[in-house]
């Protein structure tokens, strides 16, 4: 178990060094040498977790999509709109998740695979805008498979031009206006006035998550926890 629990801890500060690497250089210009300097690990340990720049590249990824989860909402544009929001915060404070969107954005990755992150989080969108709809939240005309892509594709370019313009410090707000926009032609106006759109939702459920785990059971967005504290009702505030 010691060894299992240290083998672990090695391949985290792996991914974590890569992801830092990543992020900084891109994926073409990055090196396994820049890699292992920055992780402090020899040579052998690190083709023993991963084989390549590219299964490194993977490795990050798909850490960045086990960060897209959420508590259960009874309300689920409110579980879409945190899903959205927390991702945006952690693209501010978590280089982990900022390294996996750049390199998902990356187009000089030709031998990535880059696929995987739009597809999950379009598969979470549109599971939840299903919810949505089965509950009466949704507006008649929308189809859930165009809107999860048209909120996927629409949250990547803001996050694109809030790191461009800022180094994503205006991220937040970018995409609060983004939601803004675009929720009023896909959501019930009676639902949606009682969804949380504040420009801090992001941090509210990244504390939500972090500050009491012992008490709540967090599972990936559009799945249904038996029970914790993500069945609690959302915060009624205006838009």
């Amino acid at each position: 178990m010691a060894k299992q629990d240290r083998a672990i801890r090695t391949r985290q500060t792996i991914l974590s060094a890569a992801a830092k690497v990543f992020e900084k250089h891109g994926y073409q210009a990055a090196t396994i040498t820049e890699i292992l300097a920055e992780a402090g690990v020899t040579k052998g340990a690190l083709y023993f977790h991963f084989q390549s720049k590219g299964e490194l590249a993977q490795g990050v990824l798909s850490e960045q999509d086990q960060r897209l989860t959420v508590p259960d909402r009874p309300c689920k544009t409110q579980q879409v709109v945190d899903v959205i929001m927390l991702h945006a915060h952690r693209l501010q404070t978590d280089p982990m998740v900022r390294a996996g969107v750049r390199l998902s954005l990356d187009q000089q990755a030709q031998d990535l695979d880059r696929s995987g992150p739009f597809l999950n989080w379009s598969q979470i969108m549109r599971g939840l805008l299903e919810k949505a709809q089965a509950q009466g939240e949704l507006l008649p005309h929308v189809a859930p498979h165009e809107t999860s892509d048209v909120l996927v594709g629409s949250f990547a370019g803001i996050q694109a031009m809030s790191q461009a313009l800022s180094n994503y410090q205006d991220l937040d707000e970018r995409v609060r206006s983004l939601l803004r926009h675009l929720l009023p032609s896909v959501i019930l106006a009676s639902v949606l006035a009682s969804v949380d759109l504040s420009q801090t939702r992001g941090r509210t459920v990244f504390t939500e998550l972090t500050e009491t785990p012992a008490k709540k059971t967090n599972t990936p967005a559009g799945q249904n926890p038996s029970s914790g504290p993500g069945t609690d009702r959302p915060r009624h505030l205006t838009p």
